[in-house]
């Protein structure tokens, strides 16, 4: 896409987070719909912590896209570094994990996340705009442009510290109400608890290494016309380097971090 384009589209789906925000903020006054919200309001809930997220997200890409037109690229890096880090480490991981853990559990059993009688209050576009419109989204912001991924431990430090967050303001919540934000925690006993929040942590690990490898599969084979070099001769120019000793010597996956770094920052500037 042109720049024209990527700024169209996020001004789209920027227009579109606010919207549902909007609407559900609305829906949460409405005194047959309050009662779901009750004992920790609507932002016990992922589902509308990821809305935010996204939000958010959006907003500082439309906010980057401007800026590059009227100050330059050179003048907004911290912009831009700071797009990167929210998509990498937050809104592309809990957006995905979002989609696919609550599609798994409605279809395995809908009682667990999201009963039946929500239908006669939320109407069907409502639900698939929460839970699967969310992702064609993150993945078209792939496709568009690259996104510099942070150092892999910094990144998932990151994350780990927005998965502990929120579980804790779950048990926070049952602590104070005896009730659980979702249905299925109450089915699951302590040692249940622990192991279910552990496996989708280290299931929101694999979505983040997921999204670092389809970030550098659909972009380390691009090369910066600008500049006239290609990232696949510069692949195959670090291949001809004599070896290197110790921990100086390439190895697959950090020369193709290299590489995108380098990308990265022909782009940038």
């Amino acid at each position: 896409m042109t720049r024209m384009s990527t700024c169209v589209y996020h001004l789209f789906v920027l227009s579109w987070y606010i919207f549902l925000n909007f609407y559900i903020s609305q829906e949460v006054q409405d005194p047959r719909k309050s009662q779901i919200f009750l004992n920790g309001g609507q932002w016990k809930y992922l589902t509308f912590l990821n809305l935010l997220l996204q939000a958010i997200f959006f907003g500082v890409a439309c906010l980057e896209d401007v800026l590059k037109r009227t100050k330059g690229k050179k003048d907004i890096k911290f912009v831009t570094a700071f797009r990167d880090l929210l998509f990498t480490t937050l809104a592309f991981p809990i957006s995905t994990f979002v989609f696919l853990s609550f599609w798994i559990l409605f279809l395995y059993d809908r009682e667990l996340v999201y009963p039946k009688a929500l239908d006669t209050i939320f109407p069907v576009w409502l639900n698939h705009a929460m839970h699967t419109f969310i992702l064609p989204f993150s993945l078209v912001e792939v496709i568009l442009r690259p996104h510099c991924y942070p150092l892999r431990k910094r990144g998932l430090t990151l994350l780990a510290a927005a998965c502990l967050a929120y579980v804790s303001r779950v048990l926070w919540i049952y602590s104070e109400t005896g009730t659980w934000v979702y249905p299925i925690f109450a089915k699951l006993n302590p040692v249940g608890l622990a192991a279910f929040f552990s496996l989708s942590y280290i299931f929101t690990i694999g979505i983040y290494l997921f999204g670092e490898k389809l970030n550098h599969w659909k972009w380390e084979s691009f090369g910066s016309k600008e500049h006239g070099v290609t990232v696949p001769s510069m692949k195959k120019w670090t291949q001809n380097l004599p070896p290197l000793s110790g921990d100086l010597r390439f190895t697959s996956s950090s020369r193709s971090r290299f590489l995108l770094r380098l990308k990265w920052v022909q782009m940038t500037f």
